[in-house]
């Protein structure tokens, strides 16, 4: 997708080092970060330079090639591997990754360990790619059966940052809305601001405005009278973990949109690549949700009238924060989830005929 006018994937390997789009930076400075070392992926995804699950995923990919590039001692990069799955816990995509780069280094003679590594990498990062394109070949069906309905601009409301900031290239909730421009359908997003970090009003309006896409920023509670007024006609999410059950698991908040949507008879979607499914845990409660510092609610970040990026405090000194950056969204409220293999209900039976 397009920066300035430009081409990229939000991750890459060049002259020995691995190349992001440090996200912590955007909307107000695009910088490009060298990740040289096993711990510099590491904390790229801690602090998040990186985000959004299926990057998560590439990330940690290409993390453990780094590994190998600084020590391809077997112990050295078990230790790795199992540093990357404790850097962030609830999005599956990265557990997921590093299972398979281990799977496939696992026995490999040293002389060919780093040109494994990093195929295996690629490999991940370009199936992410065509994942999320499908899901927008899939999901633009949706879409055109309102245009085609209606014979008028799509309001589509999303949540977070699920867009190809959050992947390799095209994201998952953005992918059916770009197909659907390119197509000329036209569209409107409205842009959930999503505090604390804000990715939908940093990342999600940035990505669409550099599409020329129109987008309006609203604030995260504003989407249920928006919906009351019949100015949504449809939302459309991504996700951090889809248990087999159809259960959602995603930014906070997305769990309040879904029941705003089923109150007032709106299409709730969640997009998602095949490598976001949990086939294990069973129960929503086992699904380790992460709490963060609560300094991301306390503080925020921006520009000052000298154009000078200043993080400020926004809360009383004395009061305490509970920063839980995910909640679940029952299956119930999903009108359907959109994957690589095409649409189905949020359900096992759902998910097991398209990944049997």
């Amino acid at each position: 997708m397009r920066i300035e006018g430009k081409e990229y994937r939000t991750i890459w390997f060049e002259n020995n080092i691995v190349k992001i789009i440090d996200q912590t930076k955007l909307p107000h400075q695009f910088v490009i970060k060298e990740l040289k070392t096993i711990n510099d992926a590491i904390n790229a995804i801690k602090i998040m330079e990186v985000r959004g699950a299926p990057l998560i995923g590439g990330t940690a990919a290409y993390g453990l090639a780094l590994a190998v590039q600084e020590n391809n001692d077997p112990e050295f990069i078990k230790k790795s591997a199992k540093k990357l799955i404790q850097s962030r816990p609830t999005a599956i995509n990265l557990k997921w990754a590093v299972d398979r780069m281990i799977k496939k280094l696992t026995g490999i003679n040293s002389d060919q360990l780093l040109s494994i590594a990093l195929n295996e990498a690629k490999e991940i990062c370009d199936e992410d790619e065509k994942f999320c394109e499908n899901i927008g070949i899939n999901g633009l069906k949706v879409i055109e059966e309102i245009y085609n309905k209606k014979k008028d601009t799509v309001n589509i409301l999303t949540h977070c940052n699920a867009g190809w900031l959050a992947t390799i290239n095209w994201g998952t909730a953005t992918s059916p809305i770009y197909h659907a421009h390119k197509k000329g359908i036209p569209v409107h997003v409205w842009v959930d601001e999503t505090r604390p970090r804000n990715q939908g009003a940093n990342l999600t309006s940035y990505e669409l405005n550099e599409e020329e896409i129109p987008n309006t920023i609203i604030a995260d509670n504003t989407g249920g009278i928006l919906m009351q007024r019949g100015e949504v006609d449809m939302c459309i999410v991504g996700t951090d973990r889809t248990l087999s059950n159809g259960d959602v698991c995603n930014k906070i908040g997305t769990y309040l949109k879904a029941l705003a949507a089923h109150d007032n008879n709106v299409p709730f979607y969640v997009a998602l690549p095949s490598s976001t499914i949990d086939w294990d845990i069973k129960d929503a409660k086992d699904i380790p949700i992460e709490e963060r510092n609560s300094e991301e609610l306390s503080h925020v970040e921006g520009i000052d009238e000298s154009n000078e990026v200043k993080k400020v405090l926004i809360y009383p000194k004395k009061s305490k924060a509970k920063n839980l950056a995910f909640d679940v969204t029952p299956a119930k409220y999903v009108t359907g989830l959109i994957t690589e293999r095409g649409i189905t209900v949020a359900s096992f039976d759902g998910l097991k005929k398209l990944f049997k």
